[in-house]
């Protein structure tokens, strides 16, 4: 590999003069991040903007815009708190119709409903300019689907990650129930033809967490994309 090591920041500095399209991508999860996410149940790097320009060598104030990714359900891997996991048939469902199994070890994800104090917490520290929202189809199939908006702690309702560690993993969560669409959305390419239902959910994402709904993924392959 010695012919690919070179430094970073020269070879991202020559193609940003050269007017080259730059695209980064962060490694996992943010709520594995060392700094802000459920410690100790975390990974080794920060998983931010800020880490992705100290990771290539780049400074975050070149970012021209920050893509949020999320699926529309949470998933865990491994032991670590989850307070939206669905431990019945809808967790089952969300990890088969998802394919929530490691690529590598095949290990099946934990699976939950989407949680939007986490994303609100993302969107303090990461200031995305948009989300992309995937495998919006996986929940084509629920007569009503969850969305977490708060916890109770100690039977008290917050509506932000605690910093505490022992206080996480007692967090209960507050679910908003909204009405599903039951059809298939597959082959939808254009906002406007999805189910009234999907668009109202995508409306209250974008509410709650006062970032707008750009890219929508309705599949699993690499066309199945919705530029709204």
């Amino acid at each position: 590999i010695s012919p690919y090591i070179i430094d970073a920041s020269l070879y991202l500095e020559k193609a940003e003069q050269e007017k080259k399209n730059i695209l980064l991508e962060g490694a996992q999860a943010f709520m594995l991040d060392i700094d802000h996410g459920t410690y100790p149940f975390v990974t080794s790097s920060s998983i931010n903007t800020g880490g992705l320009g100290a990771g290539c060598g780049i400074s975050p104030r070149k970012f021209t815009e920050v893509i949020a990714v999320t699926k529309a359900y949470c998933t865990r891997v491994g032991s670590g708190p989850f307070p939206s996991e669905l431990l019945g048939e809808d967790g089952d469902f969300l990890r088969k119709a998802g394919g929530e199994f490691g690529a590598v070890t095949g290990r099946p994800r934990r699976c939950g409903w989407i949680d939007t104090v986490a994303l609100k917490k993302f969107v303090r520290v990461n200031a995305p300019d948009n989300w992309n929202i995937t495998k919006l189809d996986v929940l084509s199939t629920f007569d009503k689907i969850g969305v977490v908006t708060g916890y109770t702690l100690h039977g008290e309702v917050i509506e932000s990650y605690p910093s505490r560690a022992d206080d996480i993993a007692d967090l209960k969560p507050v679910i908003e129930y909204k009405d599903g669409w039951k059809s298939d959305i597959s082959d939808i390419r254009i906002y406007e033809d999805l189910p009234e239902n999907a668009k109202k959910l995508l409306d209250f994402i974008e509410t709650e967490t006062k970032v707008p709904v750009k890219y929508i993924g309705v599949g699993a392959g690499n066309d199945a994309l919705i530029i709204k």
